[in-house]
């Protein structure tokens, strides 16, 4: 009885989709997940205003097949890195962006359960941190060869006829399918151009992340064939093996199975066999079984505190402070699962000596910076020996007269809170920069 359920079910989704509840239900994700206007620069508060209206008409639409989903607007916007190039993203109408989350919260209950347990991108009740233990598992158990397998726009050449395939052995309601390749080939629009798409999935769409995993659960099903220990996060893959030859073997096959069975492109120039203690994977690095920041990270991270802290700004401190406090806690949320602490307070302490710095840049003569450092409480001879000499003003930031006459109560009164001492989180390195300045 439950198995004839469930294939009507399936047989009724379309049903589902131009409902009221499910279509309602997609809004308040897209809601929820913010977002610019499509091509007809209708944004979510437009569309909410007449929300009853739009919500009945799409439901006609859908209902009697007049539904067309609207060209996307294609952006690009430049990747991480120097010469890193540009990303593809593309922003569907908020009414097709309703449609596709309405079809995503419909299919995924019944295609995630399908996918392969070392699969952890866009799927519920996963994420990258445990994608990296289990990738940490596995080293530990002796595999520290990785094959680091990097796909080359990916979501710009899903094939279409595949996908569409792939989705059909499991989902029974042809009309779903239909408007699935409807959404796939809606072409895309940039500087007022239209262009049509025969291959690709738009990265940035609600559908996009479940219909990416649906293609690549094909090469997650060939790797557990193969026997073969990985962890894919999206396009992210990397497989483990004992050695060298056998990473380099794998490697071979795997590219040309990514190549002739599923039609996309392996980018050469960045996939690689190398040991874990040299390949990153979402940001981090496995260094003899343990969890580290990627040297990469670390350095943009670096990198951010530098544009955050620019010289030649007439910025408040307070404002740069708060600005680096809103950019450090989520970075540090997710970087918080280093086993490497170190990592973490080398960030605190370069944003500390950039803030010091900026302090000594505001003064136009060493003699000002003299009197603040004897207001501070220094020796004369202490203040003299650090302000007149021939350093510049990054040297002088390093000394510890600074980080004496600026200390920790000194950020604390300038930001105004009172932090209590024994005040813990669950990860004991997210901090906020008022709570690690008093660490100092």
């Amino acid at each position: 009885m439950e198995q004839l359920e469930l294939f009507v079910d399936r047989r009724n989704l379309f049903e589902k989709l131009h409902s009221i509840e499910f279509l309602y239900k997609g809004f308040k994700a897209v809601k929820k997940n913010k977002g610019a206007p499509g091509i007809d620069d209708v944004t979510i508060q437009d569309f909410e205003v007449d929300f009853a209206s739009n919500l009945r008409q799409l439901i006609e639409e859908i209902k009697g097949w007049k539904y067309r989903p609207s060209s996307v607007l294609r952006l690009e916007i430049p990747k991480p890195g120097k010469n890193a190039g540009t990303r593809l993203l593309g922003i569907p109408c908020v009414r097709d962006r309703v449609v596709q989350a309405a079809l995503k919260l419909i299919l995924e209950p019944i295609l995630d359960p399908l996918f392969s347990d070392n699969s952890y991108g866009f799927r519920p009740n996963r994420n990258q941190r445990q994608a990296v233990e289990a990738a940490q598992r596995i080293v530990k158990t002796g595999k520290e060869y990785v094959v680091d397998i990097d796909l080359s726009k990916f979501f710009d050449r899903v094939h279409h006829d595949r996908l569409i395939s792939r989705l059909a052995q499991h989902i029974d309601d042809k009309r779903i399918l239909r408007i699935i390749g409807m959404t796939l080939r809606s072409g895309v629009m940039k500087d007022g151009l239209y262009r049509p798409t025969d291959e690709g999935t738009v990265q940035g769409g609600p559908l996009s992340p479940l219909l990416s995993n649906v293609v690549l659960d094909e090469l997650d099903k060939e790797l557990e064939s193969r026997s073969l220990e990985f962890c894919r996060f999206a396009d992210d893959c990397n497989i483990f093996v004992s050695s060298r030859k056998a990473a380099q073997r794998v490697m071979d096959s795997i590219s040309k199975f990514i190549s002739n069975r599923l039609k996309l492109a392996v980018n050469q120039e960045k996939s690689n066999v190398a040991l874990s203690k040299h390949v990153k994977f979402l940001g981090m690095t496995i260094i003899a079984g343990t969890i580290a920041i990627s040297v990469v990270s670390m350095n943009r991270a670096m990198a951010k505190v530098k544009e955050l802290t620019p010289r030649g700004t007439y910025q408040t401190l307070e404002k740069t402070i708060k600005g680096i406090n809103k950019w450090y806690m989520g970075w540090s949320q997710y970087y918080g699962m280093t086993q490497y602490p170190g990592q973490l307070k080398k960030i605190e302490a370069h944003v500390r000596r950039r803030l010091r710095s900026r302090i000594i840049g505001q003064q136009k003569k060493r003699r000002h910076l003299f009197n603040k450092l004897i207001k501070r409480a220094l020796s004369r001879s202490y203040a003299a020996n650090t302000v007149y000499n021939n350093d510049g003003r990054w040297a002088i930031s390093g000394k510890f007269a600074m980080a004496k006459a600026y200390s920790v109560p000194w950020f604390i009164n300038q930001m105004g809170q009172q932090v209590r001492s024994d005040q813990k989180r669950t990860n004991p390195h997210w901090f906020s920069i008022d709570q690690w300045i008093r660490m100092t």
